[in-house]
């Protein structure tokens, strides 16, 4: 069952650049050929080091079954596995992809912790890094968000997840896994076109001329981008915002437009608010370049030569 050395020395160069060998990894497995892919080479490259998870989401009857069948893979291959079952106080109706996610990434997270697990892999590949870059652009997202899927991010404190297929095209893992003669979940849901992400992943296959390893890698370049925007706000902020009498003061001079909303901000994180989301920080930066005054998160923001933010009075 195991992945011939080859592709097991790849994927291992991966890992190795993401968690440090010889750590021990979590996996989260569905049961879907991406996830089995990343189980088998995980294994292979880490005999020992690897325990995996599965997420029931409790939304369709065949859910149990199929974390059963990883469990029975796990097994197999010698792998501890544990099925983590979302408690629904109501299951959701709309937007149940994101609120799955977010539950989802909750469970895996306390699983991390209790079993003392640094990171783990989650199985996003290339194509995922494409069709979420072209969704990104198609929402008009900001060039933090157009960064795409990244290589890591906290879990959870003191774990993270990782991400060590980004660089693998999902026929590559699709064939690694018939060839281990396994039999993948069919989830419905990906075939679903009342999904974005399945739209635009049919909108793929019927544009030839779009190469997902190139989209891909515009992806990359946006996240290093993202990244040193990041890496030079710092000295920035260090002498731009200033905090005093319950307030903070942001200098806005001279600086770019996409510097001066990262400002604004870590403004806000400095406030302890919730970020907004990008139309309403548009919105609001433009009134404050016009020296007005507006309310957001519940801070009130008044512009001028330089922009102030502070907890907004309770309405009456």
């Amino acid at each position: 069952m195991n992945p011939d050395p080859k592709t097991v020395s790849r994927f291992a160069a991966d890992l190795d650049a993401l968690v440090a060998p010889g750590t021990k990894i979590g996996v989260a497995v569905s049961g879907g050929p991406d996830s089995l892919a990343l189980l088998l080479l995980a294994n292979a490259a880490r005999p020992g080091f690897v325990e995996a998870a599965t997420v029931d989401h409790a939304l369709r009857a065949e859910s149990r079954a199929e974390a059963g069948m990883v469990a029975s893979v796990c097994k197999r291959i010698g792998a501890p596995h544990s099925i983590l079952t979302i408690d629904w106080p109501k299951p959701p109706k709309s937007n149940m992809q994101a609120q799955a996610r977010e539950a989802r990434y909750e469970l895996l997270g306390a699983w991390a912790r209790g079993a003392g697990i640094t990171a783990v892999a989650t199985a996003h590949h290339l194509d995922d890094q494409a069709e979420t870059l072209l969704m990104r652009l198609a929402r008009g997202a900001g060039i933090g968000g157009l960064g795409s899927v990244r290589t890591r991010r906290p879990l959870v404190k003191g774990a993270e997840l990782v991400r060590p297929l980004l660089g693998w095209r999902k026929s590559e893992l699709t064939t690694l896994v018939k060839a281990a003669g396994l039999d993948p979940v069919d989830d419905p849901s990906n075939r679903d076109p009342r999904h974005d992400r399945v739209r635009m992943r049919e909108w793929l296959k019927r544009a030839d001329w779009a190469e997902p390893e190139r989209i891909a890698a515009s992806a990359a370049w946006l996240d290093e981008a993202d990244q040193a925007l990041d890496w030079a706000l710092k000295p920035l902020a260090a002498t731009r915002i200033t905090r005093a009498d319950g307030a903070v003061t942001i200098d806005p001079s001279d600086v770019p437009r996409e510097l001066q909303r990262r400002l604004l901000l870590a403004a806000f994180a400095e406030l302890g608010v919730h970020r907004p989301r990008g139309p309403e920080l548009t919105r609001a930066m433009d009134t404050l370049g016009k020296g007005g005054v507006t309310t957001l998160a519940g801070l009130k923001l008044q512009g001028g030569r330089t922009w102030k933010l502070r907890l907004a009075p309770p309405r009456r």
